[in-house]
């Protein structure tokens, strides 16, 4: 192994500083990426797509569970397959409590073609709670792209592809605001990378929104994940 160079402390306080300030940068730069997210142009969803979960069917404004927003994961496992994909167990993986989540008024739920028996039986085998549903029945993957038109048996995972979709509410209208894929689910997991994605966002009173989002004061509306119903 190749080791940097080796310096005195003082040196690498230095280059720490200058690294320092990019980094700065790029988040100034994320920020700016997030507010532009803000202002995205929504689309209208008018198809009815039918979802097959724990309760039985549901629809798509279901999977909001009354909430405003909703982060929906196409989660790769197809109808031919025993488990989901590797990489996108390992992105649900490091999902966090859902309760902060909530507290923004976003709901978090995964969707595959998968069959909802096999979805049921691999959920259980990971500890996962996050809701999961099947789209099986319906058109809902092939639509949004993530699902070639007939499941391809002899490639991976049927064929299947994931990505990241987010959705507004408004009363019974439902909207697409965003969507993201490849390196752009890397860098998800928390609490605060996903509610960037939202129209919402964070819903704190340094961003930069449209006029008339709902912000409250930074850091005080965050709560251990057992304390927000009592708050």
């Amino acid at each position: 192994m190749n080791l940097p160079p080796v310096v005195s402390t003082a040196e690498w306080q230095a280059a720490r500083e200058a690294l320092l300030a990019e980094e700065k940068e790029a988040t100034r730069a994320r920020d700016a990426l997030a507010a532009r997210r803000r202002r995205l142009p929504v689309v209208r969803i008018d198809k009815d797509y039918a979802f097959d979960g724990p309760d039985g069917e549901a629809t798509l404004l279901d999977l909001f569970a009354g909430r405003t927003q909703l982060l929906l994961y196409h989660c790769m496992f197809g109808p031919n397959q025993d488990a989901g994909c590797e990489g996108c167990s390992m992105f649900v993986d490091q999902v966090g409590h859902l309760a902060h989540l909530h507290a923004r008024d976003t709901s978090f739920a995964l969707v595959s073609r998968a069959p909802f028996a096999k979805i049921a039986a691999y959920r259980k085998r990971m500890g996962w709670t996050i809701p999961w549903f099947s789209s099986f029945d319906s058109d809902f993957n092939v639509d949004f792209g993530v699902s070639p038109e007939t499941p391809q048996q002899d490639a991976y995972q049927d064929g299947e592809s994931f990505g990241l979709s987010v959705f507004l509410r408004d009363s019974d209208s439902v909207f697409r605001t965003y969507f993201t894929s490849a390196r752009g689910v890397e860098a998800l997991g928390s609490v605060w990378s996903f509610l960037d994605l939202t129209p919402l966002g964070r819903q704190e009173d340094w961003e930069d929104s449209p006029a008339g989002y709902p912000q409250t004061k930074r850091y005080e509306w965050w709560r251990r994940h057992d304390e927000y119903e009592q708050a």
